[in-house]
Parts: structure tokens; C-alpha cells; sequence
């Protein structure tokens, strides 16, 4: 299973862990790097030393590359930005936002720098500005969201950009994994079926809830505000849709979700919380380790490539 993303990130599977925030701590990536794909740090609204400390203990369980996910709208982003640098990260993706401020400082320390994007123009844009490839992430993610679905983003990004294309969003299995490869994706970025794994440290009130979730429970909030995000529907998704549906406005839509996605992750709270997790949730049945995951992902995948020539 030998892409130009495992290829280029010197990784054995072309398989990442998404950087999702308060969910994507060291345990996690160690784990998922260890196994052979790319584990991810979540730098999200974070400190740079909490960054800096996810970063070492890291490097106490792999040897191998992980990488950081570093939020942009974060207000501790340029103090990120350089203790990824100091810290000798292999990779970083980046989101909400455009990374083209850090991406010299980045390149000359050697750092490969995967932008997520939810559009052709902005996959263009990133690949002018130094990007070694792209994550295009379709609306069936979880957390926040564009428009296109993964099916229709991930081939015109590819057919757009010259660098390598890694397919986020509505991924659980072999099958979704094989499909992303036939729409031209070089390897793949999933996120929910990783947080019910063994090594994940969020609540277990957060990974019973995916268990049991069906293939209708979630819910997309903020697109009146411009920024959608899908969460699995409990009393707090309903509240923001009855408010969305009666025109209220950004404050007070934003006060009703504040601090929601640690009382979800780290105080198991599903009925006020923001449990964030993408529509294959309900695909999600059994909990498992991170190589035990990975290596079923790779058996399927395979078993459905045979033949083909999409790898290397």
C-alpha cells in the first residue's frame, strides 16, 4: 500500500490520523504512528508549551513521523507555528485559515506542510504557496465543515493541483478507503473511527455515543453564521437549530456552544456538549487498538485494489 503520500511523509500506510481538537493527544498519534500511519497532535486553541509537552511525550512512545495539527485562528498560532520548528516536527497540516506566513520558516526547517481545504481555489492557492500536498476534506467530516461532499471535492481538487491529495471526510473502511484512491486521493485522513480506539483519551461517555450512533445522527449547526459544524444531535444541537431557525445571531448562538467540545471530550457530558464526529459514525460498531484498526484498513483496502494500479 505504497503511495507518494507514504512516500513522502516516510510513512508504511498512507492512512492519517485526523488533528481533531481536545481528542488528538500524544497517546493517540504515538499509537496511530507506531502502527504505521501518521498520528497528528491537535494543537487546536492550545498554549505553545501544552504543544511543546504533547510533542516530547510523543517522542517517548514513536520513533517514527507524527505530525501537528496547528489551528489558525488560534491565538497562540505564530508561538505554535515556531515550536513545531524548534521541536524538529516532521509534518504539520493546518486549518481554519492559510498558513502562507509560517510556510518559509516551515520549509527551510525541512517540515512538510499539509493545508486542509474544502475547495479548488484554495487547493490552488496552497500549492503556489509551498504546500507539499493537500488534505481536501468533504462535509460528511466531523467538526468544522465546507460544502462539498468528499466524492465531489476530492477529484477536482485533484485535477487541480500538481501535489499530492489526501481524501478527509465519510471514511470508515477498506471501501471508503479504495474509493478515495479511485477518485485519484494518494492516501486518506480519517478522524472518528479513531476516537473509539484503545489509546484515545477522551471520556468514555464519547466513544459509547459513536458505538450507538444510527447513520442519521448528525446534525450540522452554524451555517447561518458561516460556520458549519457537524456534531452527533443531542439537546444542545437541537437548542442552536431552534435558534438558528428563529434568526438569532452569532453571540448568542456562540454562547450556547462555549467550551462545548471539552465538556463532550474530557467530562463526558453528551447532553450540552459538542460531540463532534462525522456521518460514518454509525458505521463505527467495535473498539479496537490503533494497529489493530490500521492493519484491518489495509487488509480490506487491499483486498479491493488487488489488480488495480493505483500505487506506486
Amino acid at each position: 500500500m505504497k503511495t507518494k503520500i507514504s512516500s513522502l511523509l516516510g510513512i508504511t500506510y498512507p492512512i492519517i490520523q485526523g488533528g481533531m481538537a481536545w481528542v488528538a493527544e500524544y497517546h493517540l498519534a504515538a499509537a496511530v504512528s507506531e502502527a504505521g500511519g501518521l498520528g497528528l497532535i491537535g494543537a487546536a486553541s492550545a498554549p505553545a508549551e501544552w504543544v511543546r509537552d504533547q510533542i516530547r511525550e510523543a517522542k517517548k512512545l514513536t520513533s517514527k513521523p507524527f505530525g501537528v495539527n496547528i489551528m489558525l485562528m488560534s491565538p497562540y498560532a505564530d508561538e505554535v507555528a515556531r515550536v513545531i520548528v524548534e521541536e524538529n516536527v516532521k509534518v504539520v497540516t493546518t486549518g481554519a485559515g492559510s498558513p502562507e506566513r509560517y510556510m518559509k520558516m516551515w520549509k527551510e526547517a525541512g517540515i512538510k506542510v499539509i493545508p486542509v481545504v474544502a475547495s479548488v481555489a484554495l487547493a490552488k492557492r496552497m500549492e503556489r504557496s509551498g504546500a507539499d500536498a493537500l488534505v481536501a476534506e468533504g462535509c460528511e467530516a466531523g467538526g468544522h465543515i465546507g460544502e462539498s461532499t468528499t466524492m465531489a471535492l476530492v477529484p477536482q481538487v485533484v485535477d487541480a493541483v500538481q501535489i499530492p491529495v489526501i481524501a478527509a471526510g465519510g471514511i470508515a473502511d477498506g471501501r471508503g478507503i479504495a474509493a478515495a484512491f479511485m477518485l485519484g486521493a494518494q492516501g486518506v485522513q480519517m478522524g472518528t473511527h479513531f476516537v473509539v480506539t484503545d489509546e484515545c483519551q477522551v471520556h468514555e461517555n464519547y466513544k459509547e455515543r459513536i458505538i450507538k450512533a444510527k447513520d442519521i445522527d448528525s446534525r450540522v449547526t452554524g451555517r447561518t453564521t458561516g460556520h458549519p459544524v457537524r456534531a452527533l444531535r443531542n439537546d444542545m444541537t437541537k437548542q442552536y437549530i431552534e435558534l438558528e431557525n428563529k434568526g438569532a445571531g452569532f453571540e448568542e448562538l456562540e454562547q450556547l456552544t462555549l467550551g462545548g467540545l471539552r465538556r463532550a471530550v474530557v467530562e463526558g457530558d453528551m447532553k450540552t456538549g459538542s460531540v463532534m464526529a462525522g456521518q460514518i459514525a454509525g458505521m463505527v460498531k467495535e473498539r479496537m487498538s490503533c494497529r489493530a484498526l490500521i492493519e484491518k484498513l489495509v487488509r480490506e483496502t487491499e483486498a479491493l485494489m488487488k489488480g488495480t494500479k493505483v500505487y506506486e
